[in-house]
């Protein structure tokens, strides 16, 4: 082995350790068919083995779909050794019934809620109440582990950069200990709002919400309800690979594993995966971040 190859593998040995110590956790969303629901056990039990810090579950703004969202997180307590983390939205819900939710979460043994608005409906006025109140209002039921939204690439509906990051201080200081990205695939964008967000006096952890891309149609979907840029080095990876699923699904890979990286290298040491019900990507990014089961 020649000195400069020596010094290769010493160089990929140092970046691994400074990789262990990752913690990561995923976002599944409730099944609507049996066969949806075998995929996301399957996905539970893949990646349980990872020791995520928790996994959080969506909710949606009918009531079947809150349903199904407690029906997944009474499973994932009963089944698993997993700390499940619900959605919460404040959008379709008074406060007594956001109380009521909250107790019978506690009584549950839920330490831990993603605490959200929620998308206000089509035609509604804004209701003027918040996440911030939200936290407060969860906060003021019990000590619950709160994690919150933020956006690297600012919220659509925000009036302006400084405006979203004085929204995301109010939830901070309402009492949310972490932040969750929205997706994105700018990582200059992520560091950046990380800078602001210290300089703002935000002390949570800024989690980067990170997307595994493999139906590239429908991330462009996503990207455009959530006002989030896909660079033209994106498209170029995913061109001609329409009718190509098993090579989206390498390139969406490597594109996940390069971005984990560089962000483990600026710092970071918590990721959030959104899994879309999935776990193949999820645990190939992970275990090149050295996140890998417990011999």
């Amino acid at each position: 082995m020649s000195f400069h190859h020596a010094q290769q593998i010493e160089a990929l040995n140092e970046g691994l350790c400074s990789l262990r110590d990752i913690n990561v956790s995923f976002e599944f969303f409730p099944p609507n068919s049996e066969t949806m629901e075998q995929t996301l056990w399957q996905s539970i039990e893949r990646l349980s083995p990872l020791k995520p810090s928790f996994v959080s579950v969506t909710y949606g703004a009918n009531s079947g779909v809150r349903d199904r969202t407690h029906k997944v997180i009474e499973r994932i307590h009963q089944e698993t050794e997993l700390q499940a983390a619900p959605h919460l939205t404040l959008v379709d819900a008074s406060d007594e019934e956001l109380r009521q939710l909250a107790r019978q979460y506690w009584q549950q043994g839920v330490r831990h809620i993603v605490a959200l608005r929620g998308d206000v409906p089509a035609g509604q006025p804004n209701p003027n109440r918040y996440a911030s109140d939200l936290v407060a209002l969860l906060k003021s039921e019990h000590d619950f582990e709160i994690s919150v939204a933020a956006y690297p690439e600012v919220h659509p509906e925000a009036r302006s950069a400084q405006a979203d990051l004085l929204n995301l201080k109010r939830k901070v200081d309402a009492g949310a200990s972490r932040a969750i990205t929205q997706f994105f695939f700018d990582v200059e964008s992520y560091l950046r709002f990380r800078d602001r967000c210290a300089a703002a006096g935000i002390d949570a952890e800024i989690v980067p919400g990170i997307l595994p891309v493999t139906n590239y149609q429908q991330l462009l979907k996503f990207a455009d309800f959530a006002k989030i840029r896909v660079p033209n080095w994106l498209h170029h990876l995913f061109d001609g690979l329409e009718n190509d699923a098993a090579t989206r699904q390498l390139v969406g890979a490597n594109v996940a594993i390069e971005m984990t990286k560089v962000l483990a290298k600026e710092g970071v040491s918590d990721f959030h995966f959104y899994t879309l019900n999935r776990a193949e990507l999820s645990y190939a990014i992970c275990h090149a971040l050295g996140v890998r089961p417990s011999l």
